[in-house]
């Protein structure tokens, strides 16, 4: 009892080619993934819309060059 092996006329069941069992665990990788990223978040693409767009203003920014001299003056009172 216990262990169950198959019976001596019977072959072993038939394994997924290497190929086939690939596929499936790179979908199942994408999957979690995008499960991963989207846990917790109501609105996904709203995110995504404003990460792309903080993305798109650091990377303005840091290709703008530092600002010039006499720029704003910050005073605490």
């Amino acid at each position: 009892m216990g262990l169950c092996f198959p019976c001596p006329g019977e072959s072993a069941p038939p394994t997924p080619d290497l190929e086939e069992k690939r596929a499936k665990l790179a979908e199942a990788a994408e999957r979690r993934q995008k499960e991963a990223a989207s846990r917790g978040i109501l609105d996904v693409q709203s995110v995504q819309e404003k990460r792309k767009k903080k993305e798109k203003m650091e990377k303005q920014i840091a290709t703008s060059g530092p600002p010039p001299e006499g720029g704003l003056r910050w005073t605490v009172s």
